[in-house]
């Protein structure tokens, strides 16, 4: 088998929701949950949410606070140049799961200020997806190569209110997909 010649920088998950009231319309919420194994900056979880719930602000949830500052500054900051202000303030938080993916899955988000519950369910039928470094159109300075797994229906909860907005159904390259997703078996890289 053929080696990725990249380096890697984190492996773990990388699930997401972003609601929106109206297909099409901005988000009313994107969360991006991280669950690390490995990575420069250890292991650790990772909640940034920013929602009508959270005033429209964006907030970071972590167990380990060298972990969301490390991601700020590459992949989660990449993929949303936002969240690479590092004034914004980390809250220390505990994290825990429960559920099988193949009928639900939530992520529990235990902080001083918030229970946070993360709910994914209807799941349809993973895709494997592998980009290079650099690679065009998109030219993003890493790469990965990660199991999503698409999903039309969610919920968010903090403090047990629900989040407004919903899931929406699209396409990635002929297949089903959704604008929100459960991102396990996911490892990102660079070019040495």
């Amino acid at each position: 088998m053929p080696v990725d010649a990249n380096r890697v920088i984190l492996t773990g998950e990388n699930s997401f929701l972003r609601l929106s009231e109206k297909d099409g319309a901005n988000n009313t919420t994107d969360a991006s949950h991280w669950r690390i194994l490995f990575s420069p900056a250890g292991p650790g979880h990772v909640l940034y949410l920013k929602s009508e719930l959270t005033e429209g602000q964006s907030r970071i949830y972590s167990d380990n606070i060298a972990l969301a500052r490390w991601l700020q500054q590459t992949v989660q900051g990449m993929l949303n140049p936002d969240l690479k202000d590092t004034s914004i303030p980390v809250i220390d938080a505990v994290f825990d799961k429960s559920g099988d993916m193949r009928s639900y899955w939530t992520e529990h988000v235990h902080a001083v200020d918030a229970e946070i519950d993360l709910t994914w369910y209807d799941t349809g039928d993973p895709l494997l997806v592998h980009t290079q470094p650099n690679e065009p159109p998109a030219n993003r300075p890493y790469g990965v190569c990660t199991v999503l797994i698409p999903v039309t229906g969610t919920r968010l909860t903090v403090n047990g209110v629900q989040a407004r907005g919903r899931a929406w159904p699209r396409e990635r390259e002929g297949r089903p997909f959704s604008t929100c997703a459960l991102a396990f078996s996911e490892s990102w890289t660079e070019a040495r």
